[in-house]
This record gives structure tokens, C-alpha cells and sequence, in this order.
């Protein structure tokens, strides 16, 4: 792994650092029968269907299902990216009708800046915060820099860095403004399998120091059970939630495992049934 196992604040930190570096109660989720329904070429596509999704303080969500299913779309509603046709989406008891800095969003492309440096990229989320100095913006960036190992390369181009580095520094830049919720769509699925496994280490570790809720978009079954409190599966679009399966394996987890294997096995039996018509039974 990259990541240190301790994160100190800044040598005389002020007290805005110390306020902003604070560990906030992470948020809620209430998604209340959600559909959504996008004009094509060839008439309406239906991407959701009713779909309800409860999630706890703190939690660790990963949404699984086949290319269309609507994950991401459901993903983006939850960001405050697109709106339900009807339903609700609910944040601590708050209707979500817009983004909003307690829920950020990693994509799957890194999305850096590159005429700004490592930790340009960190510090620009945080330009949006008045009561922060250039000097505080700066000690807040670094903490996150140093939490997911990046410390020496914060003067670094971006070009410079390779793909895993760059998520890292766009895992950062989501971390810095101190979110109470992270929704990631599929950030990993580009990454080679060497670097996405350090990566599933270091992000368990980062969540459990950090804490935030987690909403985590993949197709890849193996990743999801790695990462989730709970794996929800979508069928095909339209997409609805089909089946949940809840994770029972202690942290930090091997995504090589037996154990995580047959929970892997079982979601993957699920989805082919699905894909094959067969509501949830694989042939």
C-alpha cells in the first residue's frame, strides 16, 4: 500500500485547518422510488424503474449490474446531477434537487487539471471556501496528499504521474472539501489489476479513517464485494434493484480470497440469471 498508517495535522495549523480537517458526521441516503426515462433516436429508454435504496450513516454501498442497467444514472441523481422523473432522492432528511459540497463525485477519468500541478489539483476545490487562507488551503491539501501517498509528488505535472497516481490525486481532490458522502463510478476500471488491488487497500483504510458514506458504481462483481458493506444488484434496464447481498467479512479484505471469492461466485450466479431472463438463477 501507498498510504501512511497515521495522518498528523500541519505543524501550526490554524484553527480554520483544524476546523476544516474535523471528522463530520457522514450522511444518510433515502432514494424513494425513483424512475427516470431519456429520449433516444429510436423513442423513450427507460434507465430506472421504481427503484428505492435505503443507506446508513457511514456506509459502504457498491452498485453492481451489466452496462445500461442505470447505475450510474442513479449514481448521478444522487450527486444532484440529473433529476427523477418522479420519486425522491433524500440526503439527511434534505431533498436532493442540485450538487452540493457534502456529496462529491470521483469518475472514472481522473478529470485533473493539466496546467495545474498535484497540488494545484487538490487545492482548487477548495478555492470555494472563503475562511480558508492560501496557507490554510494549502495545509489541508497536503493532509490528503500525504493520506493516500502522495506526498513527494505534490509538485509534480500530471503528466508525469501514472494512472493509479492520478486517481489517488483525484481521490484527494474529492477527500479535501471534507464530504459527508462519496459517490464513485467506476473509478478503478481502467487501471491495471496490479494497481487497482493496491488501491482496494488503501481505499478500505481511508474509509475507515475517514469514515464518509461511500456509494461505489462497478460491473466488476469481485471488486464490489472487496469494497462493500453491502453489494446491490441491478437487472437490465429498465433498471431495478433485484438483490442485496450483504458483505460478512472483516476488514481489510484480500480481493484474492476464498472467502471473498464465494460471495463474488454467488453475486456472479445472480447476475447471469438475470441477463439470461431467468430472475436470478443461472442455467
Amino acid at each position: 500500500m501507498y498510504i501512511t498508517e497515521t495522518f498528523e495535522l500541519p505543524r501550526n495549523a490554524s484553527e480554520h485547518v483544524k476546523e476544516e480537517l474535523q471528522f463530520l458526521p457522514p450522511s444518510k441516503l433515502n432514494v424513494d422510488r425513483v424512475s427516470k426515462t431519456f429520449a433516444t433516436r429510436t423513442g423513450p429508454l427507460k434507465a430506472l424503474d421504481e427503484v428505492s435504496l435505503q443507506v446508513a450513516e457511514g456506509e459502504f454501498v457498491c452498485l453492481v449490474g451489466a452496462s445500461g442497467c442505470g447505475k450510474s444514472t442513479l449514481l448521478n441523481m444522487i450527486a444532484g446531477l440529473e433529476k427523477p422523473d418522479s420519486g425522491s432522492v433524500t440526503a439527511d432528511g434534505l431533498r436532493v434537487t442540485a450538487p452540493g459540497r457534502e456529496r462529491l463525485v470521483m469518475f472514472q477519468e481522473a478529470a485533473l487539471f493539466p496546467w495545474l500541478d498535484v497540488l494545484g489539483n487538490v487545492i482548487f476545490g477548495l478555492k470555494m471556501k472563503p475562511h480558508l487562507s492560501r496557507r490554510d488551503r494549502k495545509d489541508v491539501a497536503r493532509y490528503y496528499l500525504e493520506l493516500v501517498g502522495l506526498s513527494r509528488f505534490e509538485k509534480s505535472n500530471i503528466h508525469e504521474l501514472s494512472g493509479g497516481m492520478k486517481q489517488r490525486v483525484a481521490l484527494a481532490r474529492a477527500l479535501a472539501p471534507n464530504p459527508r458522502m462519496l459517490l464513485m463510478d467506476e473509478p478503478f476500471a481502467a487501471l491495471d489489476a496490479l494497481t487497482r488491488e493496491q488501491l482496494y487497500g488503501d481505499l478500505q483504510q481511508i474509509w475507515e479513517s475517514r469514515r464518509k458514506t461511500i456509494i461505489f458504481v462497478t460491473h466488476n462483481v469481485r471488486e464490489a464485494a472487496c469494497l462493500g458493506d453491502r453489494v446491490m444488484l441491478f437487472s437490465p434496464h429498465p433498471g431495478r434493484i433485484r438483490e442485496e447481498f450483504l458483505i460478512k467479512l472483516p476488514r481489510p479484505r484480500d480481493i484474492n480470497s476464498i472467502d471473498l471469492a464465494e460471495y463474488a461466485g454467488r453475486i456472479t450466479r445472480s447476475l447471469k440469471g438475470y441477463k439470461n431472463g431467468n430472475g436470478g438463477v443461472a442455467e
